[in-house]
Order: C-alpha cells, then structure tokens, then sequence
C-alpha cells in the first residue's frame, strides 16, 4: 500500500510535469493526499484527468460569482484554487452553483480546505450525490462510487451557520450532571493547591 507521503510526492511531481506551476502542483498534491485520506479515488480521477489534459480544452475560471456556468468544462483545479484564494468573499454570497464541471472529485479538497479557513461546514451536492465537508477533518457522503467521475453537471455549494445539535434544556440538563463532579474548595485544599508551600525570596 502506497503511503500517504508517497501519494503527495508523486502527484506534485506529475502535476509539475503536465504543466502546473510548483505552487499549484504543491496544492494538487496535499488535495489528492486528502481524498486518499478520507477514501475518495483521488489518485484514479487525476490520473484520468491528466490523460486528458493536454489534449482537450478546459476553461479556466478566476473571478468566481454567485453563478458561474460555462460550454467548456471548468477545470477542478483551477476552480479550486481560485475557490480557496477567495473563500472569505464567497463565505458573504452563502451558496454558490457551477455547471458543466470536470473531475468534481478533484474540486472536493478545495472545498474541504475552504471549511476549515472559515469554520464552517459546506455542504456540496454534485449532481444527486452530497458530501458534508467538516472543517478539513472530516467528509461525509451518500457517494460510495470509488470510480472515475468524468463530469459534473450541476454543483451546488453552501455555506453553513454554525448550531448546536442540542437545545438549551438538554445543555442545562447535562450540565447539572456534571456538577457532581465538582469539589468544593476548603481550607485543606487551599493549603495543598497549586504554589502552596512556595517561599517568596524576593
């Protein structure tokens, strides 16, 4: 099995090779890393998709907007770096759509990434599949598909308020119990606590 270290080093170095600056190929390679990670096929949609990139064209997108659709495939990458550079702008718009995008898988840790900046989850649908992107440390998806997934029709991201998943009466509730846990301070304890015993010399 392949190591996550090995994953990063060889997709940053293929990602060079096909043309990408070492910046972007940097970043390719801690995305592909991530979907490794977290059990997305991200080193087989790649591979895919750089088989097909220098022979086809991909639009490349650098002002992302509330709305942004195109006939040429955008590419993942692209839209991903430029996704992450303008996060706290995006974060005001509070859902953003893309149509006709390729490789989406490859556009996923960007999104993750983008959570974690924030600290706010995303929730991404890509066609009828959602993934629940949690602050970089977590995806969770109803896509079980481990395939390539050539395109994404429509995507459609938001951005999430934070809230509890409980109410108020069920904090005070739990809260009273750990109140049992509590010790009263007395005159012992003052005595032994911390920095009892020490000598000021000064």
């Amino acid at each position: 099995m392949k190591t996550l270290y090995e994953i990063d080093i060889t997709t940053k170095r293929a990602s060079k090779a096909m043309g990408f600056s070492w910046g972007i190929a940097e970043e390719i390679g801690k995305n592909i890393r991530l979907l490794e990670m977290f059990g997305l096929p991200g080193v087989k949609n790649l591979n895919q998709y750089f088989k097909l990139y220098k022979n086809k064209q991909f639009q490349n997108i650098s002002l992302i907007t509330k709305t942004n659709t195109s006939k040429i495939p955008y590419c993942p990458i692209i839209a991903g770096v430029n996704f992450l550079d303008q996060i706290t702008i995006m974060e005001e718009l509070s859902e953003i759509n893309f149509e006709n995008v390729a490789f989406p898988i490859l556009l996923i840790p960007f999104l993750s990434r983008a959570s974690e900046i924030i600290g706010k989850k995303i929730l991404l649908q890509i066609n009828e599949k959602e993934f629940l992107l949690n602050f970089n440390q977590s995806i969770y998806s109803n896509y079980s598909n481990k395939e390539i997934w050539e395109k994404g029709e429509t995507i459609n991201i938001k951005f999430l308020d934070n809230k509890n998943s409980f109410n108020e009466k069920e904090w005070q509730e739990l809260y009273k119990s750990s109140e049992d846990t509590f010790v009263e301070e007395s005159d012992s304890l003052k005595e032994t606590g911390a920095g009892a015993g020490l000598t000021d010399n000064d």
